[in-house]
Order: C-alpha cells, then structure tokens, then sequence
C-alpha cells in the first residue's frame, strides 16, 4: 500500500510536468512544520511581487506550502516581528521605515541576506552620449556637452529631467551644489518620464535625467550608463563641510541600498530547509526587468512568468534547492 502510494506521487509528479525534488527526498527534520504555510509578503511594486513569486515557487519545490499576503512596506514589519508574517523577499534598505530597526534590535526580526539585485537610483544617460560627451560617465563631463540639452523652457542652461515635483527636489540640489549648468525639470509622472527616455532612445537625442533600477524599461530601449556622481556618505545632505562644496549640502550622489532578505526570527528554526534555500536565492535586474516588462507592458500573469523563467532556467536555481534538502 504504501510504496504504491509512493509510485502514485512520483507519477503525478512526473504528469503535472515538476521538479521531481518533493518532500520524500528531504529529511522530515529538516522541512520543519510542512502542516503550516510559510507566508510571504506581498509590497506595493511589481518587482517585489516577482521576487516573492519566485521564492514561494521554489518553496513549493521543497514540498512547502506558500500563502501570499498583502502588506505595507513599513507596516510588514510588525508583522513579521509578531510571526503573522513569516518573509519578505526584497526590502531596499533605504527605504525600511522606523519599525524596521526597532523590530531588528528586539531581535524579532532577521535578515535571511542580500537578494542579489544591483539596486540603486541615480543619473541615468543613454550610452551613445559618450560619444558627444567625452569624459562621461565623470559628472564633471556634463557641462561639456550642457549647450545639446538646451530648451526653449531652460535656456541657456541643458535641460535635466527630473522626479515628478511630490518625489522631492533632490536632483535640483545636486545639480546647485556641483555647479553644473543644467535646470531639473520636474517629470510629470513615472509613466511620462519613461515615454521620455524611449522617445529619446528612438531618435537619439541626449537625455539626462533621475531614474531607479531595476526598471521594465531598460528592457525596451539601448544601453544606458549612469553619471558617477560624489559617492554618498552620511553628512552629505546635512552639511555643507562635507564634500566639495563647503557652501552646500549635497555635493554628492544618492545612497545605493542593498536589497535584503528578512524573516521572523523564528522562520529558521520553524522551516531549517526553506531558510538555507532562501539564503541561497538570488535574482538579477536582467532576470527581474524582464519579467516586469511582460507583467506592466504586455499585461502577462505574474504566476505564469514566473514559472516560465524557472522553468526556463533551472541551471540557475536547481543548486539551492538541491543544497536545501540535503540530495
């Protein structure tokens, strides 16, 4: 009865077309509490959704049951310190609120490690200017080339593209501290500012201007590079004897965060096996952009890709799940 129920298994295994790594091979000490769901978090951006997507995937690999729950950015926190969350793939550790650090130093929380993504915000410029701006991605090289980015709404200063008005005036202080000849113009919206860049990317016309990564589009257009601005250090934005500028604040870039990992400081001992498989997880912004292309863009099922790209690159991933069960 029993190797028959085995047989039975490995057969809808085989027909439903999965991993054949299930529960079976994994010792039942090392799964931990396979009754209970381990919840992720789902957060307020696509990205996010697909990190969480491909995490619970491979859970269900190792034979977990995955729930998803929606959650704030800051308030996740507090649930995942009281364990009605269990993780939340992708917090960029610029923007993890005030809970975060008291949950961390209560010890209720834990990170699990990097996520692996080349986060960060910044200058963005379409490559080819190199060409026309000699000297980038150097800061110091924009004024050079400020004369073919000049508007009739900036002139005689280039033109820079900047956040949306309510985003903050961070490039505006920039641009002041470094002295360069450029006036930020405030982008309306997310969306128009990308309608900007590709429109610039289809005709080859320069553009700079802020922007964040990973994004859908540096999916659709040409290569881009990114103006390496002062590096951020604390006391750049507060005081004005820091950096090159003794007049200013802000004579520097904008701090580069990491992507982490975090768990309720349970999680470990409660799933032994789905803590070293998501200490093993990483994801690409090659990986990452694409998939949000097909979800924003073109309107795909975020389950979907997300199983087409594991599907797609088991080469990738097959070794953490293989670690985490001991096989």
């Amino acid at each position: 009865m029993f190797s028959r129920k085995i047989s039975n298994l490995i057969l809808s295994l085989l027909i439903s077309g999965g991993f054949l790594l299930s529960a079976l091979q994994v010792n039942s000490e090392d799964l931990g509490d396979v009754d209970s769901s381990i919840k992720l978090a789902i957060n307020e951006w696509t990205g996010q959704h697909i990190s969480t997507h491909i995490a619970g995937q491979l859970l269900e690999k190792l034979g977990y049951s995955v729930e998803y729950v929606n959650a704030g950015n800051y308030p996740q926190f507090q649930a995942l310190a009281d364990g009605d969350i269990h993780a939340t793939m992708e917090g960029w550790t610029n923007n993890l609120g005030d809970i975060y650090p008291v949950k961390k130093a209560e010890g209720t929380i834990v990170d699990i490690g990097p996520l692996g993504l080349d986060a960060g915000e910044g200058w963005v410029y379409l490559k080819f200017m190199e060409d026309m701006c000699p000297g980038l991605p150097a800061w110091e090289a924009m004024n050079d080339c400020a004369e073919n980015l000049v508007t009739p709404e900036t002139l005689p200063m280039g033109r820079f593209l900047a956040y949306p008005a309510d985003w903050g005036n961070r490039s505006e202080m920039i641009i002041a501290a470094l002295g360069l000849n450029y006036k930020a113009v405030p982008g309306g919206t997310e969306g128009a500012m990308v309608a900007e860049i590709k429109a610039a990317d289809a005709a080859q016309k320069p553009i700079f201007m802020m922007f964040w990564q990973p994004h859908y589009v540096f999916a659709e257009i040409g290569e881009v590079a990114w103006v390496d601005l002062p590096a951020y250090e604390e006391g750049c934005d507060t005081d004005p004897a820091w950096g090159m500028n003794p007049d200013a604040t802000h004579d520097c870039g904008v701090f580069k965060p990491e992507t982490m990992k975090i768990a309720w400081s349970g999680f470990q001992e409660r799933w032994p096996a789905a803590w070293d498989l998501l200490s093993s997880y990483q994801l690409d912004n090659a990986s990452q952009e694409a998939l949000m292309y097909k979800i924003d863009v073109e309107g795909a099922d975020i389950v979907e890709v997300t199983g087409q790209w594991l599907e797609d690159n088991e080469d990738r991933w097959s070794s953490w799940v293989s670690s985490a069960s001991g096989s």
